[in-house]
């Protein structure tokens, strides 16, 4: 999906839609997205590690089979309750979100880089790619916009 494409999708959105699964509203889900497109980036830093044979396992998995994002998976590190809502609405959070891509495709324009994943260590800009590929429907799904 490019960033148009997750535009219309975001159109779509509205601050009192239902999740179809998950306890994310809109806006949370929202700004889930950005906290994984800020990691991709660098922004939110991360200590270094090298990933143990089973996250490289379900990395492998995850980047390069058919295999969807799976429900009801945790985020390494994330809280079990909700994260208080950083933007003051969700339109000022979808527009974070597309600030967020653009960042992203910039900040990967420059080859041979690599950022840490929390699960799954050092990734590639194709690595990053096939992240986002499955985590950004993924969420949509959870609004049946995908």
């Amino acid at each position: 999906m490019n960033i148009e494409e997750i535009k219309l999708k975001l159109a779509l959105l509205q601050e009192d839609s239902k999740p179809l699964f998950g306890l994310m509203s809109p806006q949370h889900m929202v700004e889930h997205l950005i906290i994984t497109f800020k990691l991709s980036v660098a922004k939110i830093k991360i200590a270094d590690f090298e990933p143990t044979e089973k996250q490289l396992a379900q990395k492998e998995a995850l980047l390069n089979t058919p295999m969807d994002f799976p429900k009801g998976i945790r985020a390494p590190g994330l809280p079990s309750t909700l994260m208080p809502l950083k933007y003051k609405n969700l339109e000022e959070a979808m527009n974070q979100l597309i600030q967020s891509m653009e960042e992203y495709e910039h900040f990967f324009s420059e080859k041979g880089k690599s950022t840490l994943h929390p699960r799954f260590g050092k990734m590639t800009f194709e690595d990053w790619n096939k992240f986002h590929s499955k985590h950004i429907p993924h969420h949509l799904s959870q609004f049946n916009l995908y």
